[in-house]
């Protein structure tokens, strides 16, 4: 490959995991506040990231979205910032988003429809199990569970379809 158009791939791929960023901080403040985990639309893009980007790029994003809240960009809900947020409650849903990226894009790689909804349904139940282990140490694993999980389901299931009904729509464009 010639060295001109691996540079020009590297800043495409650089340029798509900013904006995958941009787009899960722009998610993170859609929000509604629940305690101890706000309800949030960055699962759903979480999902999309990989089901659209692939693996790498959504793993890209997740991570780069971390890095920039973390760095004091006020990109986490509610405009929250800084390494504390690493250290309270939500942390492993934040955490979450790394393997649920990964695993959206590449469990939804198979041909069927019904294949990919399996697999962004996967990626977004892996989402829960750091954020419940992390969230079980703050307020015990049951209520962890309750507060964390079972709360969510509803919206998990919503948020998975339309994560799915985008990705087919693009996918089929």
């Amino acid at each position: 490959m010639p060295q001109g158009s691996l540079r020009a791939g590297r800043l495409r791929f650089a340029g798509l995991a900013l904006l995958g960023s941009a787009l899960l901080a722009a998610s993170a403040q859609v929000a509604l506040p629940m305690w101890p985990v706000p309800a949030t639309l960055q699962s759903m893009v979480v999902l999309l990231l990989g089901g659209l980007g692939g693996a790498r790029l959504g793993l890209a994003a997740a991570g780069l979205y971390l890095a920039e809240g973390v760095l004091g960009l006020p990109v986490f809900a509610a405009g929250a910032a800084g390494p504390a947020v690493l250290a309270g409650p939500t942390a492993g849903y934040l955490i979450g988003f790394l393997p649920a990226a990964w695993l959206a894009g590449v469990l939804t790689r198979p041909a069927g429809w019904w294949q990919r909804g399996l697999g962004l349904l996967a990626a977004h139940l892996a989402l829960f199990v750091p954020g419940l282990l992390w969230l079980g140490g703050f307020v015990g694993m049951e209520r962890a569970v309750m507060a964390g999980f079972l709360l969510f389901l509803p919206a998990t299931v919503i948020k998975t379809a339309l994560a799915l009904a985008v990705l087919q729509a693009v996918r089929r464009g």
